[in-house]
């Protein structure tokens, strides 16, 4: 089994860890030269804000809603993914770091019963050392992971963790997740699978 684990809303979760007070405030964090959005809060992505939308495209909506804007601080940023990074590798030895807030974890040596626990356990340590809360998704490769991922961070049921280890559960799962959420697919390769009629991620599968 493989785990992804993928900071929430990094850029952002960043910046409420010297500001709590904003926590639930829309906020968005801008690229190097204060030209378009590459980060948002949960409460800014309700207002609709896209990822990658130039600034004065919203300004309208940043004025009415009162939206924080933070310019990007990528030595911050730095910093604390390595605090992260060394906290998973505190607990797995087997990591790949894929990104400055994701990494897929090798479970190979995880007893399977222990791998809910072991995650949920790493998950809380990250919050409570760093205050970046992280959701984690796993499954048997590391696309499925991503896909759990997904799945994690949208039900607050699974409390931050979800694991896809059976076929059933895996079919249902893809059946509603749209093929240009797959990873590697992406917006453009979907145009001409959709036209073929491979609209979610199990026609894909099939």
């Amino acid at each position: 089994m493989i785990a992804l684990v993928d900071c929430n809303n990094f850029y952002a979760s960043c910046e409420i860890i010297f500001n709590p007070s904003i926590k639930n405030r829309p906020i968005i964090v801008l690229s190097n030269n204060d030209g378009c959005v590459i980060a948002r809060s949960n409460p800014a992505k309700k207002l609709g804000i896209k990822m990658g939308v130039p600034v004065f495209k919203i300004k309208e909506i940043i004025e009415k809603f009162d939206v924080i804007v933070f310019s990007s601080n990528f030595t911050l940023y730095g910093d604390i993914s390595n605090r992260i990074m060394s906290i998973i590798l505190s607990l797995f030895p087997k990591v790949e770091i894929y990104s400055v807030d994701e990494a897929f974890v090798d479970l190979s040596l995880v007893p399977y019963e222990k791998i809910m626990e072991l995650t949920t356990q790493l998950k809380d340590m990250i919050k409570q050392y760093t205050g970046i809360p992280v959701s984690i998704g796993i499954s048997s490769t590391k696309t499925l992971a991503k896909i759990a991922n997904i799945e994690a961070k949208k039900n607050s049921l699974y409390n931050g963790v979800f694991m896809l280890n059976n076929e059933q559960d895996i079919d249902a799962v893809l059946s509603k997740l749209d093929v240009e959420k797959v990873w590697g697919i992406g917006r453009r390769s979907s145009i001409l699978l959709k036209y073929y009629g491979v609209r979610n991620a199990f026609n894909l599968k099939k």
